[in-house]
């Protein structure tokens, strides 16, 4: 077995084994896909998923791995099986070894942009990655973050009313009959639902996409879990109204915090990790939020960056009594799946798939997130020695021996970082982003 390494601390010794250890972890899923072919191609795609291909869809991959492209295509566009067992593995595992009763649930969207109006459920909406609407496809991811790590777990496709109600480009797209038009945070709540309960957590967290609807804070809160939402600053709410006297008036949210004194304030220092400590000034208090009936009592948690007119507004079920530090920090979590996103994207090609169909894209996600999920586990391995995922080629080359199952050639080129983050910078998976501990209260 050859090894070549050019990284800091890490040396021979550290990054042997690779190879059996991606056969090792590949072995439960590859039981759950079904047929020797299926156990074959999945561990094929995977280690291509890894490795050091700079396009990982599936053409290159099969071309790096020697192996017949037109099988492989079929695997993953094609071929009868169902992701879910895997998924649910996946999750097992998370929950194993990365489950604290501090872990946070984290929710968010992801867009990739796609052109021509074949693949599905692609549509002109808004692409976040490229700050506009254009024409793409929009997942709903769900991330957990534990014990210093953060994993993707589970995926949805969002179908657009246009692609729901189109009978012609569903049977052509292979959509099953029982997806219905959902919006994403009905997405987000059924993963919610589903997956919530297998993994321990303190805090739901999510950007204002979800935040937004009422339903789904409602949803959360009836069923005990809690949230942490950011709220956009227009939406409307009041003090809460005191048993006699005139009844407060309704604010738009930013407005409202500006009448705020500047003695609720606090201020406190988020240490990042990897970049230089970050200065915010926080707020909490009770208020009354909107509803189509009775409005009702929520905890707004305003944060604002010091030095710049940064401002961000959260809605929480939370009681007012909890420590406004560990508001603060749960709230700063919902960045850790714009991290994950980002090591997706650059280390394991989650946006690379050239799939059209429904289940294409569902294996195409499914299999990312468990190449995903090695990496973390591979970088958790290393401890401080792990470099970056998605770093300037922190592990070139790496290659193993590994038994039948996974051969030589799947396994070729696997890194944990083979290649630079495409369009931006690239920030490290298992950062404390930041856990309440990082966070210190100053005068």
């Amino acid at each position: 077995m050859g090894v070549t390494v050019d990284v800091g601390q890490v040396s021979v010794p550290d990054v042997e084994g690779l190879g059996e250890r991606l056969v090792e972890f590949m072995g439960p899923y590859q039981e759950r896909v079904g047929w020797v072919s299926r156990e074959k191609h999945l561990g094929t795609f995977v280690a291509g998923l890894v490795g050091g291909t700079e396009r990982k869809s599936v053409e290159p991959i099969a071309l790096a791995q020697g192996v017949d492209r037109r099988q492989l295509q079929h695997f993953v566009g094609v071929s009868v099986w169902d992701h879910r067992p895997l998924l649910d593995h996946l999750q097992e595992q998370v929950s194993q070894e990365l489950g604290d009763p501090e872990g946070v649930l984290v929710l968010d969207g992801s867009s990739m942009p796609k052109q021509g109006t074949e693949s599905v459920g692609v549509a002109r909406q808004w692409c976040g990655r490229l700050g506009k609407v254009e024409n793409c496809q929009l997942g709903v991811y769900l991330a957990y973050a534990g014990r210093g790590s953060c994993a993707l777990i589970d995926e949805r496709l969002y179908l657009p009313r246009s692609w729901a109600q189109d009978p012609v480009r569903r049977k052509k797209a292979k959509v099953p009959a029982s997806v219905i038009f959902q919006k994403p945070w009905v997405l987000g709540d059924e993963m919610l639902r589903q997956v919530g309960p297998r993994l321990p957590h303190k805090w739901t967290v999510a950007d204002t996409e979800y935040g937004r609807s009422s339903l789904f804070r409602d949803r959360l809160g009836k069923r005990g879990e809690r949230y942490m939402l950011e709220v956009p600053s227009n939406i409307l709410v009041r003090k809460v109204a005191g048993k006699a006297g005139r009844r407060p008036e309704w604010h738009r949210l930013s407005d409202f915090v500006k009448r705020r004194a500047i003695s609720e304030w606090q201020r406190f220092t988020v240490r990042d990790g990897q970049k230089e400590p970050i200065e915010v000034i926080a707020m909490a208090l009770r208020v009354q939020t909107r509803r189509r009936g009775t409005p009702k009592v929520e905890t707004l948690l305003a944060v604002e960056a010091l030095g710049s007119d940064e401002r961000w507004f959260f809605l929480s079920n939370t009681p007012l009594h909890t420590p406004l530090e560990e508001m603060v920090g749960a709230s700063s979590r919902r960045h850790l799946i714009e991290e994950a996103f980002e090591n997706a994207k650059g280390d394991v090609g989650l946006d690379h798939y050239e799939v059209r169909a429904w289940r294409g894209w569902h294996h195409h996600m499914t299999a990312s997130l468990i190449a995903l999920w090695f990496l973390v586990r591979e970088h958790r391995r290393l401890g401080q020695k792990g470099p970056a995922l998605g770093g300037d080629g922190a592990l070139h080359d790496l290659r193993a021996t590994a038994p039948p199952t996974v051969t030589e050639a799947d396994c070729r080129s696997v890194s944990l970082s083979a290649h630079p983050q495409r369009g931006g910078s690239h920030r490290s998976l298992a950062r404390s982003w930041p856990h309440p501990s990082a966070l210190v209260g100053l005068p």
